[in-house]
């Protein structure tokens, strides 16, 4: 028995990507009920895709459940720059989890944890029984990198890519990948909302953790930074520590499925049924 690959796939960030490079142009693709379907079919020509370039063994599809989250909790602060979906989008949401159900893969999210949680708790859990594919295009995802993990930055189309892996990383950032969250702690994340440390950008952030190895390492050695720096850190109190924990991806997350539930084959002969009868029509010819 060959070990099993699995194909994790953030199907928010794939679904936003179709939905927008379609949108621009009004290119909604309405079904016969007048739905919109552009991120729908986009979401899923893309795993077609990732399939049959990576050929994994097992898919996986992973979601956000909701806007409000624990991290919301931790810093009223997180996210609340993003804008609200667009209209044609609103429906989608679940439209792209019933078509990803009928295309037999298995969906999984948690109320109150996002898409990234439910990523690292899937590698998490079936950690040294596989090797695991992940199609993403959040950077933050860079923290779970290990020998079995890799990440595929969705770059151009269907199928071009910019991949990580573990040694990769190592040779960009000189650290391992455990330690981005700190890099992100001192940085912060403006798409997040989140602000670090005002004043201290990515390429310092990068150089303090190199030199001392965690926030807890730059702080035990404080005396040993140039003055403004320190003042930086200073001024910026327990927000350094709330940027760590909202950059942490949790891998606690519960997840109610066995190995063998995202074993796929192929796609099952009512989903082209499915297809025809909610005007998927993009994904009915790659499916033929």
């Amino acid at each position: 028995m060959h070990q099993p690959h699995i194909l994790v796939v953030d199907g928010m960030a794939l679904l936003f990507r179709s939905f927008f490079a379609t949108a621009m142009s009004n290119q909604f693709f309405y079904n016969e009920q007048g739905l919109p379907t552009n991120a729908v079919q986009g979401f899923a020509r893309h795993v077609l895709t990732a399939r049959s370039i990576f050929t994994p063994s097992h898919v996986v599809i992973t979601w956000d459940k909701g806007m409000h989250t624990f991290r919301n909790e931790l810093f009223e602060g997180y996210k609340i720059n993003r804008p609200a979906p667009p209209q044609e989008m609103i429906p989608q949401f679940d439209m792209a989890q019933e078509l990803s159900a009928q295309l037999g893969w298995v969906n999984l999210g948690v109320v109150g944890m996002e898409a990234d949680d439910t990523i690292a708790s899937v590698t998490k859990k079936w950690e040294g029984e596989g090797k695991f594919t992940i199609v993403s295009g959040d950077k933050d995802l860079l923290q779970l990198l290990t020998p079995d993990v890799s990440i595929e930055f969705t770059k151009k189309g269907f199928s071009i890519y910019d991949s990580y892996h573990l040694e990769r990383f190592r040779e960009e950032f000189g650290i391992e990948p455990h330690q981005f969250p700190d890099v992100k702690a001192f940085m912060g994340d403006s798409s997040d909302g989140y602000p670090g440390v005002k004043g201290i950008g990515p390429k310092t952030a990068l150089q303090l953790i190199q030199a001392y190895g965690s926030v807890d390492g730059v702080l035990a050695a404080k005396e040993e930074l140039k003055p403004g720096q320190r003042k930086k850190i200073e001024e910026a109190g327990e927000l350094l520590a709330i940027s760590k924990q909202l950059a942490v991806i949790r891998n606690d997350v519960p997840i109610e499925v066995e190995l063998n539930d995202l074993y796929w084959e192929a796609v099952p002969y009512t989903a082209k049924e499915f297809c025809e009868s909610n005007g998927y029509k993009q994904v009915l010819r790659q499916l033929l």
